[in-house]
């Protein structure tokens, strides 16, 4: 019974250790929550998946150089209780957009979507809770 009840403990503490890695994926920790930063590009890619989908765009910077970006959207599931319904038929490449996000803290052009504003004009709010 002791051997039991000490194989329980060391289990349960391993399984505890072994699982905050992948608490911290959900976590925004990577962006600059601090600095909101809006840009219009073009979109070359998008990729409704869960957790996360995905919004590839340029865009132009003030130099003229084009910069390819990778921006996320929220959860599925925390978008769905929103009232964002995210489909592959919202966005299509060529799509002009304008996004409000969180950006790396790396320099990276990556982002996490707060608001997106669609080709026509409305509103996507994705803002995180």
């Amino acid at each position: 019974m002791k051997d039991r009840c000490v194989f329980s403990f060391i289990a349960s503490f391993a399984l505890l250790v072994a699982s905050a890695p992948l608490s911290a994926h959900h976590g925004n920790a990577a962006y600059d929550a601090t600095k909101e930063v809006i840009l219009t590009g073009v979109v070359t890619d998008w990729i409704v998946a869960n957790p996360h989908s995905l919004l590839k765009l340029d865009v132009t910077d003030d130099k003229g150089n084009v910069v390819h970006w990778v921006v996320e959207t929220g959860a599925a599931s925390a978008n769905q209780a929103r009232g964002v319904r995210l489909t592959k038929q919202l966005l299509k490449p060529g799509d002009k957009v304008t996004v409000t996000m969180m950006v790396a803290k790396n320099g990276q052009p990556v982002g996490r979507i707060h608001r997106l504003v669609l080709p026509d004009g409305r509103l996507m709010v994705n803002d995180l809770p």
